[in-house]
């Protein structure tokens, strides 16, 4: 395995923070070294949030990220802010229910994941991340499946009744 960088990025409250968490989580499942790296703006629920994950096999000498292998764009100034932040030939996720706009690179692969429309189909619009992050996976294979499965069950332990319809959201976000 390579080194993976990711961006994650989205209004306060669509589960950025999680969605980066949880990978993080994962990979540490996994025994790889992670960082994550949280970032706010000014305020936490609809304001701008984001956080720099890096999973690797080697020691990490950075949690900061200048240029990312993946990165996920979960509303439209997300997109505007990090498109560039994007190595060649890396990729870029974009939560098309919210973003209208196409990305402007050819060196870079693009996928366009209706998240919050899936997680209304789900019946949980809170899903929209869990299903973006399932996509996450399938597309870069940075960490198992079960892995986050696993997180979700601690992380959700106190909540149970969260825990099904997110693992469904996941199986749905791996299925695109």
């Amino acid at each position: 395995m390579a080194t993976h960088k990711f961006i994650i990025s989205g209004f306060g409250g669509q589960g950025v923070m999680s969605m980066g968490m949880m990978l993080a989580y994962a990979g540490m499942i996994e025994g790889k070294e992670v960082t994550w790296l949280p970032s706010y703006g000014p305020e936490m629920r609809g304001g701008t949030a984001n956080c720099n994950v890096v999973i690797s096999d080697k020691p990490i000498s950075s949690p900061v990220i200048t240029k990312a292998t993946s990165v996920v764009a979960m509303n439209l100034p997300s997109l505007k802010k990090f498109e560039d932040n994007v190595l060649k030939n890396g990729n870029i996720f974009v939560n098309s229910s919210l973003v209208n706009k196409k990305i402007s690179r050819k060196d870079i692969k693009d996928y366009y994941i209706s998240a919050n429309d899936i997680a209304l189909e789900l019946g949980n619009d809170k899903a929209a991340n869990m299903i973006m992050l399932g996509a996450i996976i399938d597309k870069t294979n940075v960490v198992n499946l079960d892995s986050v499965k696993q997180v979700l069950e601690k992380l959700f332990k106190n909540k149970k009744a969260v825990i099904p319809t997110n693992i469904k959201a996941l199986n749905k976000g791996t299925m695109i």
